[in-house]
């Protein structure tokens, strides 16, 4: 399959470099997707009623 281990070094790299590669675009990805943040049945009111928890 390989004439010499330096084909077999260089398509190891090759494949290496792409799965970095597809790695780094994943990551964009997500990073330029917005995230969603779960809610419970009340909404927003949930997080003030907890903030006002915390002053007393």
């Amino acid at each position: 399959m390989f004439g010499n281990d330096a084909d077999f070094m260089l398509t190891i790299h090759r494949t290496h470099a792409s799965e970095l590669q597809a790695d780094a675009a994943t990551d964009r990805l997500a990073r330029a997707l917005p995230r969603r943040h779960p809610r419970g049945w009340l909404g927003r009111r949930q997080h003030a009623a907890r903030a006002t928890d915390a002053r007393r």
